[in-house]
């Protein structure tokens, strides 16, 4: 009896919560330079068709193939324009069947639509034609989302429904797959007043707190899979005088658990795990009050980032996919809420080099 009072509460309280994050979100970067296109947490339906062979085709990174985008109006009518395409991604564009793309959009054409003010977007597609393959987007997706609560500094996205024409050879092969746009670094940068880095910047000499808020984030989703120091799977900002790292690229992580997914050797470092899902802290030793300073912003977030978790419950496949994906996040807040097993797996795993 109690629980099917109890379930009820509790599912409310996450939307109220969800509602409300989402309202705040959108009056605060309404002030901001965000682009109508990441404005709101709408799908988007987009079209696409192309060759896979010819987008992942070895070149170098000025060529690209042109095609046609469309996508659905909010009044239900379809625009189309030219884009430009190319794959992107070393480990993916060899092992994937979906490569994920870069995408530039010439500002003759974008200007009046919904892309206006985007010259340059990654697409995030599937990797593999499997089961689930689609959830494994949801939960990429979700780490981005995430990471949107714990630190100013990062990515927009938008979420896609995608209708893929492939050109294969003399035929064609439709594909209906889920997928998101990542917004061009340098939006993020204009967005803050600051600039891309292109060298690299030991973690050390980056803001502390930023730095921090990355690694435990990284720990959270379970991805060892990242060098800020190296801008692998990373870019770096510079703000107010400041190093600023904000990630992409979340498919090696445990919270993803893909099953191409394999545990990473980042400058051929050997990592004692065995299995993505096992999370391993990556970050370096740091002063103790600025450590408990952004363990407190998680725990504060909590709420927040949970309710973000359950708001994208409807967009998965198979709800084992989001069970699993729900207690993976659950358990890092058990960790960081328990002072003994902080210290065991995070402060007393804080390297040193």
């Amino acid at each position: 009896m109690k629980k099917q009072v109890i379930r009820p509460f509790l599912f409310a309280l996450f939307v109220l919560t969800y509602s409300s994050y989402s309202q705040e979100v959108a009056e605060t970067e309404a002030q901001l330079d965000v682009t109508e296109l990441f404005a709101s947490e709408s799908i988007l339906p987009i079209k696409l068709s192309y060759s896979l062979r010819d987008a992942n085709r070895e070149t170098n990174d000025s060529t690209y193939i042109k095609t046609a985008l469309s996508y659905e109006e909010a009044d239900g009518t379809w625009r189309t324009f030219e884009v430009e395409i190319r794959a992107r991604g070393n480990f993916r564009r060899k092992n994937c069947y979906f490569a994920p793309i870069k995408m530039k959009i010439d500002k003759k054409v974008s200007t009046g639509t919904l892309f206006e003010g985007n010259k340059r977007l990654k697409l995030v597609l599937p990797c593999l034609l499997q089961k689930n393959t689609n959830d494994n987007i949801v939960k990429e997706f979700m780490a981005y989302k995430l990471f949107e609560v714990i630190s100013p500094y990062h990515f927009k996205t938008k979420m896609l429904s995608i209708d893929l024409e492939e050109l294969k050879n003399k035929k064609t092969v439709e594909h209906k797959i889920k997928g998101f746009f990542i917004e061009d670094d340098k939006k993020v940068a204009a967005r803050h007043q600051g600039k891309v880095l292109e060298r690299s910047v030991h973690p050390l000499q980056q803001d502390a707190v930023a730095s921090l808020r990355n690694d435990l984030f990284q720990y959270m989703i379970g991805n060892t899979d990242f060098s800020s120091a190296y801008q692998h799977n990373g870019k770096l900002l510079f703000i107010d005088k400041s190093t600023i790292p904000i990630p992409y690229d979340f498919d090696m992580a445990g919270l993803i658990n893909a099953s191409y997914a394999t545990v990473s050797q980042i400058q051929g470092e050997t990592l004692e795990i065995t299995k993505v899902t096992d999370r391993m802290y990556r970050g370096f030793k740091r002063d103790n009050q600025v450590l408990q300073q952004v363990r407190q912003e998680f725990l504060d977030n909590k709420i927040r980032m949970m309710a973000i978790i359950d708001g994208l419950q409807a967009n998965f496949d198979d709800p084992r996919e989001f069970s699993t994906a729900r207690k993976y996040i659950a358990d890092f807040f058990e960790i960081m809420a328990d002072d003994a097993r902080f210290k065991r797996e995070i402060v007393d795993r804080g390297r040193t080099k």
